[in-house]
């Protein structure tokens, strides 16, 4: 199982000194993927969550696609109504040729409604627009040379039935945010329902968890991945590989902007996590390794 980490692109703390660290110690500690987020407008919704300045996401991971050099790159999410999908096609197909095939696209739907006035983009009906994006930028991948993307991968995320669907219809992989396991187990039971009903095989899983680790257990049953010990943190990593994950990406940000003035607290939980975790493997480490 694969396991990758979400980088903070946004913030106070965050300039491109502390993104080049960032990926350095991404792929220094063994991590085998870095993805990135995606505001475009920072309206007044958006900022109370995400400060500006917020680095748009494919020309943030086309540098640091310059600056690493085996980790892949991806998107946790792009919001797909924002942008024109021939625009996003060709984006994302230019990217993975100058990475070498490393991108991995994350795509959501979008909720800061806010933004979506500021991009005069219809905040009602961006479930439609996203599954019409989707559907133009793989005709774009496929039928079109100028656009050739050398197969990238889509993450449908979404922990909606909505986006349970889109992910079946439209990805290579459903990408859950944040999320309990047991929330998990009943989700991938519906996801194989529908899966079902539309006569098609089940998306890979590949979700993202938080990762906050704590000195003591955590006992609350609404407890999220990756919150806890770092035996209950990798106890949960162990769960899901056996729930068929094939990566997942740890989520080091726990919501408060002022952490993106402190990166060092997150690197030593990632260190800790890659120290008990065998990456590159299946499973987490034993006592004898």
């Amino acid at each position: 199982m694969r396991i990758g980490v979400n980088v903070p692109n946004f913030g106070r703390g965050t300039d491109p000194g502390v993104l080049h660290r960032w990926a350095q110690t991404v792929e220094a500690l063994g991590f085998d993927l870095l993805m990135v987020s995606d505001h475009i407008a920072v309206t007044p919704d958006v900022a109370e969550q995400y400060p500006a300045p917020f680095y748009e996401p494919f020309t943030t991971l086309a540098w640091l696609a310059g600056i690493t050099n085996r980790v892949r790159l991806g998107t946790t999410v792009l919001i797909v109504p924002y942008r024109h999908p021939l625009l996003m096609a060709r984006m994302a197909a230019n990217l993975n040729q100058l990475s070498g095939g490393r991108l991995v696209l994350g795509v959501g739907v979008g909720w800061a409604r806010q933004e979506f006035n500021a991009l005069g983009v219809p905040f009602q009906q961006r479930g439609t627009l996203t599954d019409d994006h989707l559907q133009a930028v793989r005709t774009a991948w496929d039928n079109d040379e100028d656009y050739r993307s050398g197969g990238i991968p889509i993450w449908v995320g979404g922990n909606s039935d909505a986006g349970l669907r889109r992910a079946v219809r439209l990805g290579e992989a459903w990408h859950p945010l944040r999320f309990t396991l047991a929330w998990l187990r009943e989700a991938l039971d519906r996801m194989r329902a529908i899966a079902d009903e539309q006569q098609r095989p089940a998306p890979a899983l590949a979700p993202r968890i938080a990762l906050r680790l704590t000195a003591s257990p955590i006992t609350d049953p609404g407890r999220l991945a990756g919150e806890g010990t770092i035996d209950q943190v990798v106890d949960d990593l162990e769960q899901l590989r056996l729930l068929g994950a094939d990566t997942v990406v740890l989520d080091p940000f726990n919501g408060d902007p002022t952490e993106t003035h402190h990166p060092e607290m997150a690197w030593q939980a990632l260190a800790t996590v890659a120290d008990c975790w065998e990456l590159g493997t299946h499973h987490p480490r034993t006592e004898q390794q």
